[in-house]
């Protein structure tokens, strides 16, 4: 990953990307056995002056799921090597998945994470440099909320989601023994709710992906199998037709249940400490809650 290529650079990179394959880009490659790049998304500054180093990544693997534990192959540095970065990475393009806070007088400093995944290693260079600030219209931009024109009116003035997870941070289940899940998420209607439209050929040269209020649950950590009950639309960038995500053609929010209140059952299927994720987004913005869960034998 280079040190230099801004932010926006990879919404430009990856729709040439696409355009240049055709209409079945992930046809032309393997669906398997590839790496996993780290990604420095850019930072924001916060109230008290500290900054938010926000990463995220790209498995270059359209139907691989890769466990990596906190350790020599998947570590932040300084400060590390756990910095709350994921374990269990989902295919394809993930963005803006986690932030690190550092302080006021971080400077010139740079925080490099590095990631080993099927044989190759890979690094992302975090620091303060002009070129990766970001904001809530690069968020938007990159997620694709402004569709095929970049920018749709009612993103002006959009707030993200609020969420709340109701419970215990920290739950204990038996391995097979259903763990309800309640999450609460409300939002200001900004971008309107709206399905991805059926594309005209298969190329896209900026993201485009449906908008509306969505809330999906994922495994963020943990080497075991996890099922959610209802099952989940695909939390990833998957573009793939018929795809059961946001960022496939025709896709459409569903309906928000009473009371803005979401509810789902997760079922582990091996012992062990798991990090759950649940990930409200309106489309341009999001917000998130991790749960940790001890599965006990």
């Amino acid at each position: 990953m280079s040190r230099s290529t801004p932010v926006l650079c990879a919404i430009a990179l990856l729709g040439a990307l696409v355009f240049a394959a055709g209409a079945v880009p992930f046809v032309q490659q393997p669906t398997t056995g590839l790496n996993i790049a780290p990604v420095y998304e850019g930072w924001e500054q916060n109230a008290d002056d500290s900054y938010d180093l926000i990463f995220g990544y790209f498995n270059r693997n359209w139907n691989e799921w890769i466990d990596v534990p906190v350790g020599a192959a998947n570590t932040i540095e300084p400060g590390g090597p756990d910095l709350g970065q994921p374990t269990h990475f989902l295919p394809r393009r993930n963005q803006f998945v986690f932030r690190v806070r550092v302080p006021k007088d971080f400077g010139n400093r740079e925080l490099v994470w590095t990631l080993t995944t099927n044989g190759k290693t890979e690094k992302a260079y975090a620091t303060l440099k002009p070129d990766y600030v970001v904001n809530a219209t690069v968020m938007a931009a990159n997620f694709g909320a402004g569709g095929q024109t970049g920018t749709v009116p009612d993103l002006v003035g959009n707030v993200g989601p609020v969420l709340k997870v109701e419970g215990e941070r920290t739950r204990r289940v038996k391995v097979g023994e259903p763990l309800s899940l309640i999450a609460i998420a409300t939002d200001d209607g900004k971008p309107r709710a709206r399905p991805l439209p059926a594309l005209i050929g298969s190329n896209r040269t900026v993201p485009n992906s449906a908008t509306g209020l969505r809330l999906v649950w994922i495994k963020y950590r943990g080497s075991g199998a996890v099922t959610f009950d209802p099952p989940q639309f695909t939390a990833w960038e998957d573009t793939r037709d018929g795809a059961n995500s946001p960022w496939a053609a025709g896709w459409r929010t569903p309906p928000i249940p009473p009371d803005n209140k979401w509810q789902v059952q997760a079922t582990f299927k091996s012992p062990g400490e798991y990090v759950l994720r649940c990930i409200a987004h309106d489309g341009a913005l999001t917000a998130t809650e991790n749960i940790i869960v001890v599965v006990t034998p």
